[in-house]
């Protein structure tokens, strides 16, 4: 009887003291852990509901108090904290500025007075001020580590004697004071970039300089370059990597020739978008014997010409991307080199970087080989002009076209069945005229045209990822850049599973990689042309994570690869000139590259990668504020795109072009936020606006500034 008693102790009532020394004991004997109350309750041995409440009470009482920290969401750790931490500083202009620290942990607010000036993403130092009862954890600036931007775009207030830069970035909320002597010729209006220079302690506003004038605010060229310095990218070419590019020989020589292999008298052709000039691969195909295929994935040998370390190379380093702005690109190579030596342009001899497969009747590869080669394109084919020929079955090389078509196909077929993620997002363009004005939209949708390019780049990225990375189990795999893609969160996975119900859909949020990515399939057939399609679309893909460049292979989730890499495109993207030289390294013999060197290489990619896509995404929001400029009163028909304790965003069914309805404007009523079911709730009409709903909106106000859409509710 003793005995189960003994058993009962989790059990029994317990005091607060004696539960809190078994919970800090408990914390302490596990420093490291990020503990969930399940295991906490599995560890103490807590069965009944009473003590089960008591312990979670203690626990959000200790993370008050700052003895435990939320490490990951509904799991806690001790706080080894000191008073003192380094780490970033995000500044909003509303003055909630917080700090987010190096170690990891939740984000700490620091008050504008706490601040000393620190700028947004700003490495510093804080001190943790004393904490008082159930008031959030607050810190204080002690020391700037690292300045993370001091220039600013914004347009220019002059007046006699000195000037302003206003600017339209949620990060900072005190305008820059520029003195007469530091306008650079800047007039009143014009669009500017602007170094901030000091910021006294005692002054409201810091101080800056006109590093350069972009131009009138509101002519296209200025605003296209505003967005690129906003961004910190560039908008003019050196002349100096110019010079060098133009001294640059075109010619193949005869030791060219002699050393690769000869793919001049086989069928070959590009197929790109009609406004391409930068050819990066060509596809070449021939029957070996019946039933088997040669296909060659040529690829610009962009390395041939760019040496590492060169004065071409850095340039292009740095960029580490093209960017593709609304009605322009801002080429990672010099013009000479992406649109003319390396572009693999039709009836020119052109130096490449090839993998040739053999492939029979089921897209089944046989054999493959990886060479430098010597190509001469019979044909360039727009998107369109292919996909007439897989229509219709007439045109140029149809024989051809058809044949890869039907590869592709299959190709398709397998890795959809592996579990990849059929993500077909349909993007928005704009006919602009010569100006830039925006004269119409239009949407651009991927047809088997260009699956079928999609098929053959990823069979070529793979392979060449297989063949570095996949060694032996004793061998260890060289250094090389793959593109991985880590699996979606599981707390994201639920949420989109919640969102997706009001609509009547559900997926699997556990199981296998197949499973799960089989599901997600499953629900992107299933909204396929109805009106919640682009809004769920959207939020599955935001459940998702971003793919990335590491020498740390994890493989790739969405395509259902274990090795993918990037290796068709080294025109514009610089982790493809990295594997084209390593491969060449490699398959000449060479040791393994500097892992350090490689992966920071890898980091900065990533990282221009986001940077270019933000810019990408802006142009396209100035582009859409511009359009809609034109049609102020209007009425549309939409759906809520988003849901905020500010208002509700609606995007326009027939051009995709968001905006928002503000709060104000919703009507005579306190509306209530519900976070979780993404919908505001009128208090005393119950009107609910929700995530999904189909509404009526009338176009107010279009600010271009902020690239910001003003809409009423329609009567």
């Amino acid at each position: 009887m003793a005995k189960n008693k003994k058993e009962k102790k989790g059990g029994k009532r317990m005091k607060k003291k004696e539960m809190s020394e078994l919970i800090i004991n408990y914390f302490r004997n596990k420093p490291t852990e990020a503990i969930s109350l399940k295991q906490l309750f599995l560890g103490l041995k807590l069965t009944t509901h009473p003590t089960k409440m008591l312990c979670t009470d203690i626990v959000k009482d200790m993370a008050e108090d700052n003895f435990l920290i939320e490490a990951e969401k509904g799991r806690w750790k001790l706080n080894d904290r000191g008073q003192i931490m380094t780490g970033t500083f995000i500044r909003k202009s509303n003055g909630k500025n917080s700090f987010i620290p190096d170690d990891g942990g939740e984000p700490i607010f620091i008050a504008e007075r706490n601040s000393a000036h620190a700028m947004n993403n700003d490495k510093v130092k804080i001190s943790l001020c004393a904490k008082c009862k159930k008031q959030k954890i607050e810190g204080q600036v002690i020391e700037i580590l690292d300045r993370a931007k001091a220039t600013f775009v914004g347009t220019l207030k002059v007046s006699k004697n000195y000037a302003f830069l206003i600017t339209e970035t949620s990060t900072l909320a005190n305008d820059i004071f520029i003195p007469k002597e530091k306008l650079k010729g800047a007039k009143n209006g014009d669009k500017a970039v602007v170094k901030i220079t000091e910021w006294p302690d005692e002054a409201k506003n810091p101080f800056g300089e006109v590093i350069d004038v972009l131009g009138q605010a509101g002519e296209n060229n200025t605003e296209m370059h505003a967005i690129l310095a906003e961004y910190g990218l560039p908008y003019t070419y050196p002349q100096s990597v110019e010079a060098a590019a133009e001294k640059l020989s075109a010619e193949i020589t005869k030791e060219d020739y002699a050393e690769r292999e000869d793919f001049r008298n086989i069928t070959t052709f590009t197929i790109d978008p009609k406004d391409a000039k930068d050819f990066d691969d060509a596809l070449s195909i021939r029957q070996l014997k019946p039933g088997l295929w040669e296909v060659g994935v040529h690829i610009a040998d962009v390395s041939h010409y760019v040496k590492e370390g060169g004065i071409i190379d850095k340039e292009a380093l740095k960029r580490a991307t093209s960017v593709y702005l609304v009605d322009r690109t801002i080429p990672m190579l010099p013009e000479r080199l992406c649109n003319f030596i390396c572009s693999l342009r039709p009836n020119e001899e052109k130096l490449a970087y090839s993998v040739i497969f053999d492939m029979n009747e089921k897209a089944e590869v046989k054999d493959y080989r990886i060479r430098h080669t010597v190509i001469k394109s019979d044909r360039r084919f727009t998107y369109e002009e292919a996909q007439n020929i897989i229509e219709t079955g007439q045109g140029d090389f149809k024989e051809e076209v058809l044949e890869l078509n039907k590869l592709a196909q299959i190709l398709r077929e397998k890795r959809l069945a592996a579990g990849a993620i059929d993500f077909d997002r349909c993007e928005v363009r704009f006919e602009i005229d010569e100006k830039g004005k925006p004269l119409s939209v239009y949407f651009k949708q991927s047809k088997e045209a260009n699956k079928l390019i999609e098929e053959f780049m990823l069979l070529a990225n793979r392979t060449v990822a297989e063949h570095i990375g996949k060694v032996p189990k004793n061998k260890k795999a060289k250094v090389f850049p793959y593109r991985i893609h880590d699996l979606p969160d599981p707390d994201k996975l639920d949420n989109l599973n919640q969102f997706i119900a009001r609509f009547g859909y559900k997926i699997r949020t556990s199981g296998t990689k197949t499973e799960v990515s089989k599901s997600i399939n499953r629900l992107l057939k299933d909204v396929n042309g109805k009106g919640e399609q682009n809004l769920v679309e959207t939020v599955s893909l935001r459940s998702m994570q971003k793919a990335r460049y590491s020498i740390h292979n994890i493989g790739h989730y969405g395509l259902a690869f274990d090795y993918y890499t990037h290796f068709t495109s080294p025109i514009r993207r610089y982790p493809d000139l990295m594997v084209h030289r390593l491969l060449t390294r490699y398959l000449d013999g060479g040791r393994s590259a500097q892992a350090d060197k490689y992966e920071s290489m890898c980091e900065h990619s990533s990282a221009m990668e986001q940077t270019a896509a933000s810019a990408e995404r802006a142009s396209i929001k100035y582009k859409q504020v511009e359009f809609m400029s034109d049609h102020i009163g209007t009425v549309y028909e939409g759906v809520i795109s988003g849901v905020t304790e500010w208002g509700i965003y609606v995007e326009i069914n027939e051009n995709k072009c968001e905006g928002m309805v503000a709060m104000r404007d919703l009507g005579n009523d306190y509306y209530e936020f519900d976070e979780k079911n993404y919908c505001l709730i009128g208090r005393r009409y119950h009107q609910k606006f929700s995530l999904g709903d189909a509404i009526k909106i009338k176009v107010a106000r279009a600010n271009l500034e902020k690239k910001q859409l003003d809409f009423v509710l329609a009567e």
